[in-house]
């Protein structure tokens, strides 16, 4: 096991401890929650860089590293659904979406083929962590009553009424989406192959 591997499965770590957390609600709970998140984002980021920039990409860490991604922002978006945050059928999307491309992963590994992700699918990631970060933000910072300016500015930055919650949320909705379809279209000789 390569460390860029070992860091995502930290990330899948770091996931448990976000639910966890973020389950146990108030202000402790959530501030726990929001850095095990920004966390598992930072480690999504590192691992491939490391990969590359070590020469240690491998068809386990092509495997591993979205399916961790999948699992840290599933968890945010069905949290953030049941705390209202996040309409139910964006979370509905974006787990048939995830769900779609784990089965047409499949399919690729068991036909010899491994299918890394796309400047898409990476794309949509950047946009999901940063609508996920901005409601756990909002979480923990909602009922913090201060007068110092970074707290005044976070619950100001990360309202659910600040521009900051669709400008992250919709982009996201539209590159799941549009990242969904591409993945599937570029894939489908996979797919149909009957061999």
């Amino acid at each position: 096991m390569n460390l860029p591997n070992t860091i995502t499965l930290f990330r899948l770590v770091l996931t448990a401890v976000f639910c966890g957390a973020a389950s146990a609600e108030g202000v402790v709970g959530y501030a726990i929650a929001l850095s095990a998140f920004i966390l598992g984002a930072i480690s999504d980021w590192l691992d491939g860089y490391l990969a590359r920039k070590l020469n240690l990409v491998t068809s386990l860490g092509k495997l591993l590293d979205p399916l961790a991604d999948k699992i840290l922002v599933c968890s945010g978006f069905v949290y953030l659904s049941a705390k209202g945050l996040c309409p139910v059928w964006v979370t509905a999307l974006i787990l048939c979406r995830e769900f779609l491309v784990t089965g047409i992963r499949q399919i690729a590994v068991e036909k010899g083929t491994v299918i890394a992700a796309d400047g898409l699918g990476k794309w949509k990631t950047t946009f999901q962590l940063i609508f996920i970060i901005t409601a756990l933000v909002y979480l923990t910072f909602e009922s913090v009553e201060s007068t110092h300016f970074i707290v005044t500015t976070l619950q100001y930055l990360s309202n659910k009424d600040h521009l900051l919650f669709p400008l992250s949320l919709w982009p996201a909705v539209a590159l799941t989406v549009i990242s969904g379809w591409s993945y599937f279209w570029s894939s489908k000789s996979i797919i149909l192959d009957q061999d």
